[in-house]
């Protein structure tokens, strides 16, 4: 079995502090992640999430790209290549090789959801995400940039249209950047709850093995 690698996207699943002693070095909350991660092998089948939110996020990514390279004076183009070292993969949205800078394009769903303050958009998941993505493309700083692009009407359904369509308001005001700066520290704590992730990982699926026997059905069959 290949060694488990963690996508960029869940690495805060596994940064989270456990509240006690007790648990070990993973939080509850990594633990259940872990189990997902082992039911997804177990069963060959890859857990989807979906919303309404991420389909607008997918539907209007090229605009938001668009809108991010007016404001800020860009070139950037969207990245299609999947990264990997030995312990994270990721894919990240958009890089500039020249700066050695990358950036996160999030789209939100109305103006409501929107933040308007960088104290806004800081999320430690987030941060432990731009931290997979500087590690794995070598970067100094990684940009989470928050685009207010107008909702494709077919998704708004029931909810009040002047929360939705935008494009009225003028560009610089619909985009918020949050910087993440790179951190060898926090890269070498990532090793460390990844290596924690991997014991328990195996663990489960040891379990798994062991209380689901084959002979276990052949008695059923017999009985």
């Amino acid at each position: 079995m290949k060694p488990l690698l963690i996508r960029c996207s869940a690495i805060g699943k596994l940064m989270t502090e456990p509240k006690t002693k007790a648990e070990g070095p993973l939080s509850v909350g990594a633990k259940t992640h872990i189990r997902n991660l082992a039911a997804q092998e177990i069963f060959g089948v890859e857990f989807e999430v979906s919303s309404k939110e991420m389909e607008k996020g997918n539907l209007v990514e090229p605009d938001g790209i668009a809108l991010l390279n007016r404001v800020r004076g860009l070139s950037l183009v969207k990245n299609t290549e999947r990264k990997s070292n030995a312990w994270i993969s990721g894919e990240a949205d958009l890089f500039d090789a020249a700066s050695r800078r990358g950036h996160d394009l999030k789209c939100p769903w109305s103006v409501a959801s929107f933040p308007i303050t960088r104290v806004d958009c800081e999320d430690k998941l987030y941060e432990w995400q731009m931290r997979g993505y500087m590690w794995l493309w070598d970067a100094d700083e990684w940009a989470v940039n928050y685009a207010l692009i107008s909702t494709p009407e077919h998704l708004i359904r029931f909810e009040p249209a002047s929360m939705h369509f935008v494009d009225h308001i003028p560009e610089h005001l619909r985009l918020t950047t949050w910087t993440v700066t790179r951190d060898p520290v926090k890269e070498a704590a990532m090793v460390e709850k990844i290596k924690a992730a991997r014991e328990y990982y195996a663990e489960v699926l040891a379990e798994f093995t062991t209380t689901h026997p084959a002979s276990f059905k052949r008695e059923l069959l017999a009985a």
